[in-house]
């Protein structure tokens, strides 16, 4: 089985993961890199008003072959009666 490495940056810090993952294929790293995402937003919510959340999935070889981000907008819109 192949194996993939998960870096994580939370727009403050980078974490290179240097363990990996053996998994079934490209398709199942990009289900890991999604489940990590939202936990990543609970665990570092931002003290501003936006946070972008990546997940790099890399190769054996170093390559990154996935990228998933998840963004975290806080709005406050205007109403009528403002």
């Amino acid at each position: 089985m192949p194996r993939f490495f998960f870096d994580t940056y939370d727009g403050e810090r980078f974490v290179s993961d240097d363990e990996g993952q053996e998994l079934e294929d490209l398709e199942a790293a990009k289900a890991v890199a999604q489940e990590e995402l939202p936990q990543m937003a609970w665990d570092e919510l931002p003290d501003g008003d936006q946070r972008t959340f990546i997940v790099s999935v890399r190769d054996k070889a170093g390559q990154v072959v996935i990228r998933a981000a998840l963004s975290l907008v806080v709005e406050y819109p205007t109403t009528a009666n403002d």
